[in-house]
C-alpha cells in the first residue's frame, strides 16, 4: 500500500473522543476533567489502556506526562503527536482530547495497514495544560522543556488548595520516566476554538505560530467604610480603583488596536457587600498579541495604568505574573509540511496565529513543532457546547497521518 493512500477511520475517531468525553460529563452535556483531580485520573487511566491496546509503550514521567511509544525501524529523533486530557470546569469534548486520541487513530491506521515507520512515533498526553487548576497553564510540557525546575512545579499550590506533588502521587501518576527529548518534529491537531474557519468556509487552520501571552494577577488595599456615611474624598475604595483599572485594560487595548486583546477574567472584592467600600480587590489581566514588542508596550501601559489608579484612588496595589509565554513561531518547514499536506489531500486552507496557548509552543523550544487547526462551530470552546463536526475531525486527523508519515517515512515510499 502507498502511504499517501493511508486515511484514518472517522467513526473510530469520533468513538473514541465520545469514550473519553464520557469520563467527567456533565449533566447537559460537556466535561469536567480538571487536572489530577479523581476524574482526571480515570481520564488517564482509559487513555494508557488504549495505548497498551495499540501496542504502545507506555512511559510516565515525574510531573506525570504521558508517553505512548510506537518503535521504528532505526533508533534516532522521534516523531511527537500530542496535546492533552484535562480540562477546564465546564469543557467540551474536544479541546485537547482531539490531538492526543488523533494521535491514537494514527498508531491504529499503521497498525491496521501493517507499515512500519523509520522513525518511532510517539504520542504525548501533557499534564495540566489548561492552568484551571494549577497556575501557570502548560505545565506539563514546561518542565517537559526544562523551562521550570520539577521541584517548582510540584509545590505549586491549585485553587483549591491542593500540592501538585500530592495530587500527582495521590492519583498514581508522578512517574520515574524520562519523555524523549531527540525530536524531529512534532504536530499538534486541535480545534480552532474561535470563528475564523467556519466564517470563511475553510477546512485546515495551517498555525504559523502562538501569540504571546502574559496574565497579571493585581492586589488592591484599600479600606473598608461605610458605603452611606463615608464622603468619596474621604475613601480608599478598592473596588473602584478596580474597576478603574478593569476599565483601563479596554482603553489600552483599542489604543493598541490590531491583534491585540486584553481580557479581565476575574474580580473579586472583599467584603463583597453592597453597602460596604470594599477593602480588598483581586483581579486578573489576560494580555496577548503575536509580536513580541507590541505584547511589550501593552504591559508597561497596564504598569503605568495601575501606577495612576493607586495614586488616584489612595489605595495599594501589588501585581505577580501568573504566565509569560512569549509569542511563538513554529518551524517553516513544519508549517508548508501542513500546509502542502492539507492541499494535497484536496482540503481549503488558511494560515493564522493561534489565540489560545497550547503545548505545541512550548515543544517548539526543544524541536520543530507546527500544529492543524479545524474548525470551531460557532467558534465556541471551553464551553459544554464546544462541537466540531466530524468531517472536519476526519480531515484534520488525516492532515496528522500524512504530516507525521512526512517526518516519520522521509522517503514517503511504498511498504507491504
Amino acid at each position: 500500500m502507498m502511504v499517501n493512500d493511508l486515511r484514518i477511520n472517522g467513526a473510530r475517531l469520533v468513538t473514541r473522543l465520545e469514550k473519553l468525553g464520557a469520563i467527567g460529563a456533565l449533566e447537559g452535556g460537556g466535561v469536567s476533567r480538571l487536572a489530577l483531580t479523581a476524574d482526571e485520573k480515570r481520564g488517564r487511566d482509559h487513555l494508557v489502556s488504549e495505548m497498551k491496546a495499540l501496542g504502545l509503550e507506555v512511559s510516565i514521567d515525574p510531573i506525570g506526562n504521558i508517553f505512548g511509544t510506537r518503535k521504528g525501524r532505526t533508533d534516532g529523533p522521534v516523531v511527537m503527536l500530542g496535546s492533552h486530557i484535562d480540562t477546564v470546569a465546564t469543557g467540551g469534548l474536544y479541546d485537547g482530547a482531539l490531538g492526543v486520541l488523533a494521535g491514537l487513530e494514527v498508531v491504529a491506521t499503521l497498525n491496521d495497514a501493517g507499515i512500519e515507520t523509520e522513525h518511532t512515533v510517539v504520542v504525548a498526553a501533557f499534564t495540566n495544560e489548561e492552568g484551571a487548576r494549577f497556575q501557570p497553564d502548560m505545565l506539563g510540557s514546561v518542565v517537559f522543556a526544562g523551562d521550570m525546575s520539577l521541584e517548582e512545579a510540584l509545590d505549586i499550590v491549585s485553587i483549591d488548595g491542593k500540592r501538585l506533588g500530592d495530587e500527582l502521587a495521590a492519583i498514581g501518576y508522578a512517574g520515574k520516566d524520562a519523555g524523549p527529548k531527540d525530536i524531529a518534529a512534532y504536530f499538534e491537531l486541535h480545534i480552532e476554538q474561535g470563528p475564523v474557519l467556519e466564517d470563511e468556509g475553510l477546512q485546515i487552520g495551517v498555525v504559523r505560530g502562538v501569540q504571546g501571552i502574559c496574565w497579571t494577577e493585581i492586589t488592591i488595599a484599600g479600606r473598608s467604610a461605610h458605603a452611606g456615611t463615608t464622603p468619596i474624598r474621604l475613601r480608599r475604595d478598592a473596588g473602584l480603583a478596580a474597576a478603574r483599572i478593569a476599565a483601563g485594560v479596554g482603553d489600552l487595548v483599542r489604543e493598541i488596536g490590531g491583534e491585540m486583546v486584553g481580557t479581565v477574567g476575574a474580580i473579586n472584592l472583599a467584603p463583597n457587600l453592597v453597602n460596604v467600600v470594599a477593602e480588598k480587590a483581586v483581579i486578573t489581566v489576560d494580555l496577548r498579541h503575536p509580536d513580541a514588542e507590541t505584547l511589550a508596550r501593552a504591559r508597561a501601559s497596564l504598569a503605568s495604568l495601575v501606577s495612576d489608579v493607586a495614586l488616584k484612588e489612595d489605595v495599594e496595589i501589588t501585581a505577580r505574573t501568573l504566565a509569560d509565554f512569549p509569542p511563538t513561531d513554529f518551524a517553516p518547514a513544519l508549517v508548508d509540511c501542513v500546509e502542502q499536506t492539507a492541499l494535497g489531500l484536496g482540503l481549503s486552507t488558511r494560515r493564522m496565529f493561534s489565540g489560545a496557548g497550547h503545548d505545541a509552543q512550548i515543544i517548539a523550544s526543544l524541536a520543530p513543532a507546527a500544529m492543524v487547526f479545524v474548525p470551531s462551530v460557532n467558534g465556541i470552546s471551553h464551553n459544554v457546547t464546544e462541537f466540531t463536526a466530524p468531517a472536519d475531525l476526519e480531515n484534520g486527523a488525516n492532515v496528522l497521518l500524512q504530516a507525521a508519515l512526512h517526518k516519520a517515512m522521509p522517503t514517503n515510499g511504498e511498504n507491504a
